[in-house]
């Protein structure tokens, strides 16, 4: 097992019970309102919050903060082609950025986008730009026992149907989430992607690949498709996005940096569009959000990622997370995905209705136990979907020991002992954008 040596740490505490219980009364009982030092293990999520390697940290030394034709962009444009096979690149502050310059010039008023399974902030902009989010995942995804190697498929029959039901024309873009982040972190194939491929050429639309995991799904392709066994995680991680017109990229993820992403595009008029809508948006082309600095962390982060030895360690640990959750009697999705381990709410906390968010409700009991802080992705963060109550555990990269995930599965296997007395929650307040309610409703005990 490949393991990394600590070259800098952070003190961490556990608050007393007490001072939890307080901290949660005053976050109106949403953990996005606790601040970092009211936890002792912080699951919330895996974008962002992962530990740099050394030579990230060396590269940020060299970074070039020119304003324009920055040096650190043409690193970071030499790796985007390197290691995903795009040349087109504009960079910006972060994915929900990505995401806005793309869907702002490809999703009009009317339009429906499907996507194997919508992320929060995905299905957000679509909305924004008047579009309808479909989601679009396989048969048996919904359900955390159903067997499956490849669950974060999109369905592209039901993609068909769709356009026979809606007129082709209204669909501008067919978007593959790759993990599928939404339905547990599960794996795409790569047949399926060049199913997508086809599908959006008889469509005439444009293919996106949001590809924020893209490194842990080549993982998973090569232990699982067939063909792909002997294949290098670089190589497959390539072909996987080879298929796609263009990219929507989370730096903060599989770039294994602190902040950034970018768009990423084939056709050349595209491009040029993208780069303007940037430059209103996020910022001049060469930097678009990211200091020099950071550009060049992603750059060396992007072909970390696709290492062996890199990949091995990062989804071995969220593997042992779930094994030893399930081993304490913690329901889980299975099979486990790659960035996170979800636990099934509603199996947790039978006696918690579904009106009474039994995910956030898990949620707050995590917290309230053992100082654990993860995020609820069901009907509290999903109004309206048809969707399993799931609690994701997301692990930051390069950041926690075996300790800490034995702290995790201790806490949640004390919340499951004295589940009996849990009643769940109400919504006090929430924002008139629905799609991104749990960032910041308040809600308070039944």
């Amino acid at each position: 097992m490949f393991s990394y040596k600590s070259s800098m740490a952070t003190p961490i505490r556990l608050l007393p019970r007490e001072q939890r219980e307080g901290r949660l009364r005053e976050a109106g009982y949403n953990v996005f309102d606790l601040g970092a030092d009211d936890v002792f293990v912080d699951l919330l999520t895996d974008s962002g919050t992962g530990t740099m390697s050394d030579a990230q940290w060396a590269a940020m030394v060299r970074g070039d903060e020119a304003y324009a034709g920055s040096r650190s962009f043409e690193r970071l444009r030499a790796a985007v082609s390197e290691v995903m096979g795009f040349d087109r690149v504009v960079p910006t502050h972060q994915g929900r950025g990505a995401e806005n310059v793309l869907y702002g010039l490809l999703v009009g008023e009317g339009d429906v986008v499907p996507n194997n399974t919508h992320f929060d902030t995905t299905r957000a902009h679509v909305a924004e730009n008047g579009g309808d989010p479909v989601d679009c995942p396989v048969e048996g995804a919904d359900d955390p026992d159903a067997e499956g190697a490849f669950k974060g498929n999109l369905d592209v029959e039901t993609v068909r149907t769709l356009a026979e039901d809606v007129d082709a024309e209204r669909i501008p873009a067919i978007v593959l989430t790759m993990t599928n982040n939404s339905m547990a972190g599960q794996p795409v194939s790569v047949a399926n992607v060049e199913e997508t491929r086809a599908l959006a050429n008889e469509l005439d639309a444009t293919f996106v690949i949001d590809a924020c995991r893209f490194a842990e799904n080549a993982h998973f392709v090569r232990r699982r498709e067939d063909g792909y066994a002997d294949r290098p995680l670089a190589e497959i991680a390539h072909e996987q996005l080879s298929h796609a017109d263009a990219l929507v990229m989370s730096g903060k993820k599989d770039g294994l940096a602190n902040v950034g992403g970018f768009v990423a595009v084939r056709d050349s008029d595209l491009f040029d569009r993208a780069k303007q809508r940037a430059i209103l948006y996020e910022g001049f082309p060469t930097y678009g959000g990211m200091a020099g600095r950071d550009m060049a962390a992603m750059a060396v982060g992007l072909r970390e990622a696709v290492t062996e030895e890199y990949l091995e360690a990062r989804v071995g640990q969220v593997e042992r997370l779930g094994e030893r959750l399930y081993e304490a009697g913690v329901p889980i999705y299975t099979p486990v995905g790659g960035h996170a381990v979800y636990l099934d709410a509603e199996r947790a906390l039978p006696d918690v209705p579904p009106k009474a968010f039994p995910g956030q409700t898990l949620v707050c009991e995590l917290y309230r136990e053992g100082g654990v802080r993860g995020v609820e992705l069901g009907s509290f963060a999903f109004p309206g979907a048809d969707r399993p109550e799931l609690v994701r555990l997301a692990l930051p990269r390069r950041t926690y020991h075996d300790e800490h995930l034995e702290h995790v599965v201790e806490t949640a296997a004390a919340v499951l002992e004295r589940r009996e007395g849990i009643d769940g929650l109400e919504i006090v307040s929430e924002p008139e954008n629905e799609s991104l309610r749990h960032f910041s409703a308040e809600l308070r005990p039944r």
